[in-house]
């Protein structure tokens, strides 16, 4: 899908969207491709502060220059749209699991980092502190569920094809306090 695809999906959707600054393509393309996309997968960002979490998450840091997603989605559900294209949000994950996000089957346990997932996934970066601690604002997740339904909606995918990053690499553990189980089924409702 285009950039201006995904904005108008965002927006079908019910989002508010925020356009930051060159979004549209602002990309890691020069490093390698960006597609075939296969599903959404979903961050938290440890960041406090909207403002603050959206420039990380455009601009990146040292080690790893951004974009670090394609939309931040901040406490009061809004979407920042950051980038489109590659984006450094990923990392390396598992096959199997990119396999079975492929297929929508239930996905196996992530036990191992050989694959390139900023290739093949949507990102969206979640403004909170993964402490476990940080309230997960309803509005917010109603926001998470509607993005990724939105882009669900494009390619004709169903719930199965939304994963968490702690889904995707061992060792991850975002979105902290959200199940990705819930989300699922959650973007299928709304898909119907």
């Amino acid at each position: 899908m285009s950039a201006s695809s995904f904005i108008r999906a965002l927006k079908n959707e019910g989002l508010t969207v925020v356009e930051v600054g060159d979004w549209r393509t602002h990309n890691r393309n020069h490093v390698g491709p960006w597609g075939p996309v296969h599903g959404v997968m979903m961050h938290h960002t440890v960041t406090k502060g909207t403002a603050n979490t959206v420039r990380i998450c455009r601009d990146g840091y040292a080690g790893l220059p951004g974009p670090l997603c394609h939309g931040v989605i901040s406490k009061d559900g809004r979407v920042h749209l950051v980038g489109y294209g590659r984006a450094n949000h990923a990392g390396s994950g598992d096959d199997d699991v990119l396999r079975a996000v492929i297929a929508e089957k239930a996905l196996p346990p992530d036990n191992e980092a050989n694959t390139d997932g900023n290739r093949h996934f949507y990102g969206f970066e979640c403004e909170n502190l993964g402490d476990g601690k940080d309230p997960w604002p309803a509005v917010q997740v109603e926001a998470m569920e509607a993005a990724a339904a939105a882009v669900c909606r494009v390619h004709d995918w169903n719930g199965p094809s939304v994963i968490g990053h702690l889904e995707w690499q061992p060792g991850k553990i975002d979105p902290r306090g959200v199940s990705m189980a819930g989300l699922r089924r959650r973007v299928d409702e709304r898909l119907k």
